[in-house]
């Protein structure tokens, strides 16, 4: 696959992760892409179930892998997700009374903390949002308020026994 995000992740087991709102493989609604494209940068609602037995807690990313930059671009990215939680609503993303208690929004591309809809430049064609949840042994992931995506990817890496994923498509003609 070109640009798999996956390509150096450890083999882990997996579990299911979906949306009420699209499909695996299927078009994000217009109100999860970008203001910048027409949308309301809101996030959508994810259920899962099926994670491995010994899972602590949670990391949810998002990622375009098909992003016009040579590395991609991190959507969103939220940590200490408590393990016996089993959904996001709609707009968790920006609206910390959405969050589970105990989870905490990190760094996306922007520098904030916040859920970023998708707005794929004009003329790249069609890209991947890749909604990664991944399981872990630990019940907290240390890392500091404002650690980047990949230095969070770099710390979860040892403790991941698990991982989900969902994958949201758009592009911008």
């Amino acid at each position: 696959m070109t640009n798999d995000p996956n390509w150096k992740l450890p083999s882990v087991p997996t579990f299911t992760l979906s949306s009420p709102d699209f499909t695996d493989g299927g078009d994000l609604p217009l109100w999860v892409r970008g203001s910048a494209a027409g949308g309301k940068d809101r996030s959508p609602e994810l259920h899962w179930h099926g994670a491995p037995s010994g899972t602590k807690s949670y990391v949810l990313t998002v990622f375009d892998p098909d992003a016009p930059s040579g590395s991609g671009f991190w959507h969103w990215t939220l940590i200490d997700i408590p393990s016996d939680v089993t959904f996001l609503t709609s707009g968790a993303g920006t609206d910390d009374a959405l969050l589970p208690k105990g989870a905490a929004r990190r760094r996306n591309e922007y520098g904030t903390d916040l859920f970023i809809g998708a707005a794929p430049p004009a003329g790249t064609g069609p890209h991947r949002y890749v909604y990664t949840l991944s399981a872990l042994d630990i019940a907290t992931l240390e890392v500091a308020a404002d650690a980047t995506p990949a230095i969070i990817g770099l710390r979860l890496r040892p403790h991941i026994i698990g991982r989900a994923q969902l994958i949201g498509v758009t592009q911008t003609v």
